[in-house]
């Protein structure tokens, strides 16, 4: 937790605008500023960045481990039930879809929340379609696989809306794509911290649904456990969880699957009692030095957070494998 606190000063501390440290701990502590425009930006930018950072890190992180445990895949991530394509989809048809659709589609683009309520759409539709699949499937793999497929499906129609779309709107989806932790008001970071709040409760009423699917579906029966309502319980709450950060931040890769390999490396452990709160704290401390990274220095710039948390994470990733040589599932 000190770390996490660490890394949140550090990053307010940093941006376009040199702010002293004093300074910045003044505008924490609600004392006056020596400019009045520094309590602005500290407060109305990077302290929502900053909040964002911990709930996207974190929320990424958890909802990837719900996937590795639920699939017992280590390459399963957020993404793999198609719920975050689902998003993308949403924000491509409202950004693209007035150029293949001209007069049909009249949806203004400039609004920040028209983005986020059509994203929060697609990826809610989907989410809904693989509840109604898994009532119908029992075998877990058979669900990942199909999830993987709404995936595809999702993709194949976002490169068709990309074909027909003019260069102005295939750049700003482009752009979207990229991911930001800049642009929420404390409005919309409200609304995603309810959300992913309600996710990681679920989460952990999860735990120990969790600790016996390590060990088989039929363990987890012969434990009591009802595997059709876990299994509800853990896709709704990464539905949740990812659906609604890619609706607010953009599709941000790479974190929801590290991190959990990152947590139980560090803690050498596969009890979610730890893992769950590991996860959210290693990918809340790796999103805000990934933003930290990210924002060039006096400069008004801000690197794309999906290049940062890639060439950030997969070193870290690859030098604990390395280390530990061995991987803990």
């Amino acid at each position: 937790m000190a770390a996490l606190g660490i890394c949140f000063i550090v990053n307010i501390s940093l941006g376009s605008v040199l702010i002293p440290l004093e300074e910045t701990f003044n505008a924490l502590l609600g004392k006056p500023t020596q400019t009045e425009s520094w309590y602005y930006i500290i407060w109305n930018y990077r302290i929502p960045k900053g909040l964002t950072a911990i709930l996207v890190g974190g929320g990424l992180a958890l909802s990837g481990l719900l996937m590795q445990t639920l699939f017992r895949n280590p390459l399963a991530g957020p993404f793999v039930l198609g719920i975050s394509s689902g998003a993308s989809l949403g924000a491509a048809v409202l950004i693209m879809g007035t150029s293949l659709f001209s007069g049909i589609l009249a949806w203004e683009l400039a609004s920040d929340i028209s983005m986020a309520l059509a994203a929060s759409i697609g990826s809610f539709l989907v989410l809904l379609v693989v509840i109604s699949v898994a009532s119908k499937v029992r075998d877990t793999m058979a669900l990942l696989i199909i999830g993987l497929m709404f995936g595809s499906i999702t993709a194949a129609i976002v490169s068709v809306l990309s074909y027909f779309s003019n260069a102005e709107r295939l750049q700003q989806f482009i752009f979207w794509s990229f991911g930001s932790l800049g642009n929420l008001t404390w409005q919309q970071l409200t609304l995603l911290f309810a959300i992913v709040f309600i996710g990681i409760i679920l989460s952990i009423l999860s735990i120990k649904p969790l600790n016996t699917l390590l060990l088989g579906e039929r363990y987890a029966q012969s434990m009591g456990i009802n595997i059709k309502k876990s299994r509800y319980s853990i896709i709704l709450a990464t539905g949740l969880l990812a659906g609604s950060i890619t609706a607010f931040a953009g599709p941000i890769a790479f974190v929801g699957l590290a991190v959990p390999h990152l947590a139980r490396q560090i803690f050498d452990t596969s009890n979610h009692k730890v893992l769950v709160p590991a996860a959210l704290i290693c990918g809340a401390i790796l999103m805000l030095l990934c933003d930290i990274l990210a924002q060039l220095p006096s400069s008004a710039k801000v690197l794309p957070i999906n290049a940062i948390t890639s060439i950030l994470g997969a070193p870290v990733v690859i030098w604990l494998l390395v280390r530990k040589r061995k991987m803990v599932f």
